[in-house]
C-alpha cells in the first residue's frame, strides 16, 4: 500500500491522471498476460538454431558484432556480468567470411636450432606432412641400425676366428664382451645409432579438418604462456638426450584463434606486458613464440613467426577499461591505453543492456529463453508450464532495478531455471511447476542473502532494533547487501539500527561529530554532510555539542549515503529531545539544502522492513518508479514517498514537541510549507531491486 501526506490534494484530477498514466505505463500483469499466450508449455517453443538469433535484449551487439565478423573488426563489449557478452562472442563465428582453414607446423632449422622454422599448409595436410616425414625417418634409422648389427656381427664373428686361429680364446672373449657393450649402449639410447626420428620429424601445432568451423578460442585468464604460446622445459639439456627445440615449442590462444575468434574476458586482468603483446600479436598478424619463464632452456627458443590472424572481443565491465584507483588517487589496473586505441580504431565498442522494456515481444523473448536454457541442459529437467513461466517473468520484473523492465543478468535468472527444474525433477514432476520456482528462489538464495537472514534473525535475538514504541535519538534505516558491487542482479535487505547522542563538546572551540560502525569514504562524507543540514533545520550552534552517531551491528562496514535522512532524524531527535516512531523503517540520499534522493535496493529494503514486521517505511519520491516488490509483501507495509527532509520528520518523529519543531523549520527553511503534499502512486504489485547505495 502507498500513502502521501496529504490524500486531498487540490491539483485537478485531469493532470494528475495523465501524469500517473504516462510514467507508469506498462504491460498488463503477468498472471492475465500468460493467458493470451498460445503455448501450454515450454515445450512448445522453437529454439532458433543460430547462436546469435538466442541471444536476448541485446540487438545492437548482434548486430555490431555481425558487421565485425563480417569485416574482420575487433570488439569490446562492456557491461554487467551474465548479460550474454561470451554468447554474442560466441555467436560472431557463424559469420566469418567463409576460408579454409590452416595447418601450422614446426620444423627443425639444421642452421639453428634454437630458431624453428614455421610452416602454413591447407587444412588437413599437417597430419598427412607429419606421418611422412616419421615414415622416412624411421625407414633410414632402420636401415643404419641395420648397419650397426651388421658391424657387430663382423666384429664378433672376427673375434671368433682370429681367437681359434691364435689359440687364444681370451680375444674372443673380449670380442664378445665389446659387442655386448655396444650393443647394450644401443639400446639404452631411445634414438639407436641411428638418425633422431623425433629431432627429423616437424611438429604439427595446429590442424583442422576439412570443412571445420572458424575456431572460438576463450582465453579468459590465461597466463602469459597460455596466451602467447610457449617453450617447454627440457629437464635433460645434454649427453644425446635432449628433446629437439622444435618438439618443445607450443602453441597459444592467439594461434590456436588464427582465423577465428579470440574471446578475452575481465581484459584488465590481463599484465600490462601481456597486453602489449597481444596488440603486436593484432597488428602484425603474427607473433613469435619463445619461452616465457627465464629460469627454462626454452628461453633460449625463438620461432618464426606464428600465424595469429584473429578476431579480438575483449570483455569486461567499466572497471576494465578505466581501472580503479587507490586511497591516493593513484590507478590501478584496467586496459592498456593503446590496445583500447587499437579497438577503437579497428572496430567497436559497445556497452551492453542490463535491462530490457517490459513489453509482450520482451516477454516471450524470455519464455524463449527459458526452453533454450533446458536444451542447453540436455533437457535433464523437465520443461515450465505457464504457471512456472508467470513467476519466472515476475522474478525477471524484480530484478530489473526499475518497474516496466525486465532483467538482462540472464546467467543468474539461467540459474534459477536449472535450480527449479532440478527441484522438479527430485519430486518427479513430469514438468516444473510454480511451487518448484518459488521453492528455487529459496533454495538458490544468493550469498548475500543468507548472511542478511542470519543479519535479521540475529538482530531479532538479541533485540538490536524494536518494531514498536518510541525512542529518542534511534532510527531503524534500511541497508542493502549486493548488487553490481559484487556483480549481482539480486540485493539484500538489512535493517540498520542508528543511534544518536547529544552531548556538551569536550573542546571549548568547537564540537565534533563523531560517527562509529566501520565507516566507508562515502558513508563519512554523508555523516558530514548531514551535520550542515542539522545547524539548518534546527537553528542550533551544533559547534558547542559533540554529535556521537553509531551505526549499531555494522563489523563488515557500511558503504554509500542511502543512509543520510536516518542519520539526520537520529541526529535531530537526539538534540531536540523528540522520540522516534520505532515502527517506521527509512531509506534516502540527502542533498546539502534537505532534498531526499533516490538510492538503490529500493525493493529489498522494503521487503526487509516488512519481513520484520515494520508498518511503515519512508523512501525517496523518485524511487517510486522502482518499486517491485514480493506480493506476500504488499498488504503488510505502507510505502510512503518523502522529498524533503521535512516531511520525514513529520512521519518519523512523535510526541508532543513534534509540531513546534515542524513550525520552527517551516520559518528556517526557504522551503515554506512543510510537508509539501505528495502524489499518490498505485501500489506496487510486482517485484524488483536495486544497488547498494
Amino acid at each position: 500500500m502507498v500513502s502521501s501526506k496529504n490524500e486531498k490534494d487540490e491539483r485537478p484530477k485531469e493532470v494528475e491522471k495523465s501524469n500517473e498514466s504516462t510514467e507508469y505505463s506498462e504491460a498488463p500483469p503477468v498472471e492475465e498476460w500468460i493467458e493470451e499466450v498460445d503455448i501450454e508449455t515450454t515445450r512448445d517453443v522453437e529454439v532458433p538454431e543460430l547462436l546469435a538469433d538466442q541471444v536476448i535484449g541485446q540487438d545492437e551487439a548482434v548486430s555490431v558484432s555481425k558487421k565485425a565478423a563480417k569485416q574482420h573488426r575487433h570488439v569490446m563489449l562492456i557491461g554487467p556480468p551474465g548479460t550474454g557478452k561470451s554468447m554474442i562472442a560466441r555467436a560472431m563465428t557463424d559469420f566469418l567470411p567463409t576460408k579454409e582453414m590452416e595447418d601450422i607446423l614446426c620444423f627443425p632449422n639444421e642452421e639453428d636450432e634454437n630458431n624453428p622454422k614455421v610452416r602454413t599448409v591447407p587444412n588437413g595436410k599437417g597430419k598427412e606432412i607429419v606421418r611422412a616425414h616419421k615414415k622416412e625417418a624411421q625407414k633410414k634409422q632402420q636401415q643404419k641400425s641395420k648397419g650397426m648389427l651388421m658391424i657387430l656381427a663382423l666384429i664378433v664373428g672376427a673375434a671368433i676366428l682370429i681367437s681359434i686361429w691364435q689359440g687364444n680364446f681370451m680375444i674372443m672373449f673380449f670380442g664378445i664382451l665389446a659387442a655386448a657393450m655396444l650393443l647394450i649402449a644401443m639400446r639404452a639410447n631411445p634414438r639407436g645409432f641411428g638418425d633422431d626420428v623425433e629431432g627429423q620429424t616437424p611438429k604439427l601445432l595446429k590442424s583442422h579438418d576439412p570443412g571445420e568451423k572458424p575456431p572460438f578460442v576463450d582465453a579468459t585468464g590465461a597466463q602469459s604462456g597460455a596466451l602467447l604460446g610457449d617453450v617447454k622445459h627440457d629437464p635433460f639439456q645434454s649427453g644425446g638426450l635432449e628433446t629437439p627445440p622444435h618438439q618443445r615449442v607450443e602453441v597459444g590462444a592467439i594461434h590456436e584463434a588464427h582465423n577465428g575468434v579470440l574471446f578475452i574476458d575481465e581484459i584488465h586482468m590481463l599484465g600490462m606486458d601481456s597486453q602489449h603483446h597481444l596488440l603486436t600479436a593484432m597488428q602484425e598478424r603474427k607473433f613469435q613464440i619463445t619461452g616465457r619463464s627465464e629460469r627454462s632452456s626454452g628461453a633460449m627458443v625463438q620461432t618464426e613467426p606464428v600465424p595469429s590472424n584473429f578476431i579480438l572481443v575483449a570483455a569486461g565491465n567499466l572497471d576494465s577499461v578505466y581501472g580503479q584507483r587507490d586511497e591516493k588517487g593513484r590507478k590501478l589496473g584496467g586496459m592498456h591505453p593503446a590496445l583500447r586505441s587499437r579497438i577503437r580504431g579497428y572496430g567497436y565498442e559497445v556497452y551492453v543492456n542490463d535491462t530490457m522494456d517490459d513489453t509482450d515481444e520482451n516477454r516471450r523473448k524470455l519464455i524463449r529463453f527459458i526452453a533454450q536454457e533446458i536444451e542447453k541442459d540436455e533437457k535433464k529437467i523437465p520443461h515450465f508450464t505457464k504457471d512456472a513461466i508467470t513467476e519466472m517473468i515476475r522474478e525477471a520484473q524484480r530484478r530489473a532495478n526499475k518497474r516496466g523492465e525486465l532483467t538482462l543478468r540472464l546467467r543468474e535468472l539461467g540459474g534459477l531455471v536449472r535450480v527449479a527444474g532440478d527441484l522438479a525433477a527430485e519430486r518427479g514432476h513430469k514438468l516444473t511447476k510454480s511451487g518448484d520456482v518459488l521453492d528455487a528462489k529459496t533454495t538458490a538464495r544468493s550469498l548475500e542473502q543468507q548472511v542478511a537472514d542470519k543479519y535479521i534473525k540475529k538482530r531479532k535475538e538479541y533485540s538490536m532494533y524494536k518494531t514498536k514504541g518510541e525512542v529518542e535519538g534511534v532510527v531503524n534505516g534500511l541497508a542493502a547487501m549486493g548488487g553490481d558491487h559484487e556483480g549481482m542482479s539480486e540485493y539484500s535487505g538489512i535493517i540498520l539500527p542508528i543511534a544518536a547522542e547529544v552531548t556538551p563538546a569536550h573542546s571549548s572551540e568547537e564540537g565534533k561529530v563523531i560517527a562509529t560502525g566501520k565507516l566507508g569514504e562515502i558513508a563519512k562524507e554523508a555523516v558530514q554532510n548531514v551535520s550542515a543540514l542539522i545547524k539548518k533545520y534546527t537553528g542550533e550552534d551544533i559547534s558547542k555539542y559533540d554529535v556521537h552517531i553509531q551505526f549499531i551491528g555494522t563489523q563488515e562496514g557500511v558503504e554509500g549515503d542511502s543512509a543520510s535522512i536516518s542519520v539526520a532524524t537520529a541526529v535531530i531527535s537526539a538534540l531536540e529531545n523528540i522520540p522516534i516512531d520505532q515502527n517506521v523503517a527509512m531509506t534516502g540520499s540527502l542533498s546539502v539544502r534537505g532534498q531526499v534522493l533516490p538510492v538503490g535496493g529500493i525493493s529489498s529494503k522494503i521487503e526487509a522492513a516488512a519481513e520484520v514486521g515494520m508498518e511503515k517505511v519512508l523512501i525517496p519520491k523518485n524511487n517510486m518508479k522502482d518499486i517491485v516488490i514480493e506480493k506476500k509483501y504488499e498488504d503488510e507495509i505502507e510505502i510512503i514517498p518523502v522529498e524533503n527532509l521535512g516531511e520525514v520528520l513529520d512521519h518519523a518523529l512523535v510526541g508532543e514537541n513534534k509540531d513546534k519543531l515542524l513550525d520552527k523549520l517551516a520559518s528556517l527553511l526557504e522551503i515554506k510549507s512543510l510537508p509539501i503534499p505528495a502524489q499518490e502512486y498505485p501500489s506496487s504489485s510486482e517485484s524488483t531491486s536495486s544497488e547498494f547505495s
